[in-house]
């Protein structure tokens, strides 16, 4: 098949030691396709069933990215390769991803999947703070309607405070300004227009918040981020977690 995606040596260096080998049907062997595999899957956009067969049987690909979030492997992966520092500079933002008919129908409702409706339809919106070379570093999922500034602070709390944050209007609010200055953090935020009192504000830097344009657009490459298709937002976050690493790694 043309567009087989096999990872890469560095990627394949860096999950490899993490695979947990006492797991049922987790064996040397096949590691590296069927977790290709899953990778292919994710990146195409394809049905589990659709999964070429050289990378196995499509119920052992599926059976493994899904036990594998339920088990918290793929959250653990991202903890130990997502390497965090003292970073200069990060930025927070948010996109949204388009829920298929096929994500209806997860357990406790929409709205506890993390499905919600918005002016794009039923969405699920993904918040992420890069650091200055467009990396993701952390992320989380809300209803696609959740504004972008209430779930900001929760999301840089665990992180190493950098000197700046780069922001647009919609984390424009004296709260947040004022626990980011607490943190040692400079906002750089862009006033809204609406303010009467306009805070300082760095034009030049704020031009470096492309980066996390640019880190949306290359995690939507992977197909089943830009079109939400998993009911679960478990399954979802791990293919966002998924489609981060490798990016980090490739």
């Amino acid at each position: 098949m043309a567009n087989e995606y096999w990872l890469g040596e560095r990627a394949w260096a860096a999950i490899e030691p993490l695979i947990p080998m006492h797991r049922r049907g987790v064996k040397p062997s096949n590691n590296y396709k069927v977790i290709s595999g899953i990778i292919h899957v994710l990146k195409y956009g394809c049905r589990w069933r659709d999964c070429p067969e050289v990378y196995g049987p499509h119920t052992t690909i599926y059976n493994r990215f899904n036990r594998w979030a339920q088990a918290g492997i793929w959250q653990s992966m991202w903890e130990q390769l997502v390497q965090l520092d003292a970073a200069s500079v990060q930025s927070i933002d948010s996109t949204s991803s388009k829920a298929h008919r096929c994500a209806a129908g997860g357990e406790g409702g929409e709205a506890t999947q993390d499905i919600g409706r918005s002016r794009g339809g039923r969405t699920t919106k993904v918040h992420a703070v890069v650091d200055a070379l467009g990396r993701m570093i952390a992320f989380e999922l809300t209803p696609g309607q959740r504004g972008d500034i209430r779930p900001a602070a929760a999301l840089l709390e665990p992180l190493p405070a950098p000197a700046f944050l780069l922001a647009d209007t919609a984390y424009d609010s004296d709260g947040f300004r004022q626990f980011l200055t607490k943190r040692g953090t400079k906002p750089v935020i862009r006033p809204n227009p609406t303010r009467k009192n306009v805070p300082q504000f760095d034009g030049d830097r704020y031009k470096g918040r492309n980066v996390i344009e640019r880190a949306f657009c290359d995690i939507k490459d992977y197909r089943r981020v830009a079109t939400r298709y998993d009911k679960l937002a478990r399954n979802f976050r791990a293919t966002v977690m998924l489609a981060a690493i490798l990016l980090w790694w490739t």
